[in-house]
């Protein structure tokens, strides 16, 4: 395999799956950038967490093998106004891998169990990638949890992917661990992964979960929150499974009427000159999801334009 093919498979691995606890969370603390830092054993597993901001929670969730620290150029934006619960993922950045597997529903009750354990009641959700499948899972198997929900770069079934990601998906394991060491991937791992040398274990849970077959497009219909979309315009999921999913919430299946009367109460983002791999920090993804989660959904009508201008 060549450099540009192996980079092209660590980045799909990584990043590509959209594939009652403990009531005991540590004492947090104060960070130097301002955040409130802690621990708390949810299911067996001791979840790291970051709390930035004050007003309306947002539980943030990362993609697969980053860490909270992936959304920092958007950060600062999300959590003005807000109050950003970021987490580090089962197995992933300051969160240790267990003898578990690694699965989206698991990770869904556990995000529940979390807001429990820190005193929240119902939240908005954003997850990218791997992190908007647990935010998935989480609205689909604890609905009066989630208030909004943005997923950004997440598909609902295995079939999402343009063809050629699905080899390079199932290579992924521990045998690409020692290839990995020289990438910022593997090195920001380590810089505070609890347990360094279970990154080949990392790698081994998330081939699994990557090379077992999903579709969630019956749950996808139950969703009864308002629901955002965000792609990158040059995403590694297919225009036409970004559209299905769309409609499978009740977008894009009729024109919206001259008053809006019949228009879907969930949104899908196109950002432009962004792929799968960089999406997640473009700076249009804060603006983009900040009004859609504040319900700030009203914008003039033709008629009422007309109107403001004489």
């Amino acid at each position: 395999m060549n450099k540009r093919s192996f980079i092209t498979m660590l980045a799909a691995a990584a990043l590509a799956v959209v594939t009652g606890g403990s009531t005991m969370a540590e004492t947090t603390k104060s960070t130097a950038a301002g955040a409130k830092t802690g621990h708390a054993e949810i299911n067996g597993v001791k979840y790291y967490y970051e709390i930035r901001g004050e007003g309306e929670p947002l539980l943030l969730l990362h993609g697969g093998l980053g860490s909270i620290d992936m959304f920092g150029p958007v950060l600062p934006a999300l959590s003005k106004g807000r109050q950003v619960i970021a987490v580090d993922l089962y197995g992933h950045g300051r969160t240790a891998l267990t003898e578990r597997k690694m699965s989206l529903v698991d990770m869904g009750d556990d995000m529940a169990g979390l807001l429990k354990t820190l005193g929240y009641g119902k939240i908005d959700a954003m997850g990218y990638s791997m992190g908007a499948g647990v935010a998935f899972r989480l609205a689909v198997q604890h609905p009066d949890a989630v208030r909004r929900l943005v997923l950004v770069s997440a598909g609902f079934a295995q079939d999402g992917f343009y063809p050629e990601m699905l080899p390079m998906q199932a290579q992924v394991g521990a045998a690409m661990a020692e290839m990995m060491k020289p990438t910022p991937m593997y090195q920001a791992y380590a810089a505070v992964a609890p347990k360094v040398e279970d990154f080949p274990k990392l790698l081994d849970r998330m081939g699994e979960m990557m090379r077992t077959p999903y579709d969630w497009a019956d749950d996808v219909r139950t969703l009864k929150m308002p629901v955002m979309l965000v792609y990158g315009d040059s995403d590694m999921y297919r225009p036409e499974h970004i559209v299905k999913f769309y409609q499978l919430l009740g977008g894009g299946l009729k024109d919206a009427g001259w008053m809006r009367e019949t228009m879907s109460q969930n949104r899908l983002a196109i950002i432009p000159n962004r792929t799968h791999y960089d999406v997640f920090f473009a700076p249009e993804l804060a603006a983009m999801a900040l009004p859609f989660l504040n319900g700030e959904t009203k914008v003039k009508t033709w008629d009422e334009q007309v109107k403001a201008a004489q």
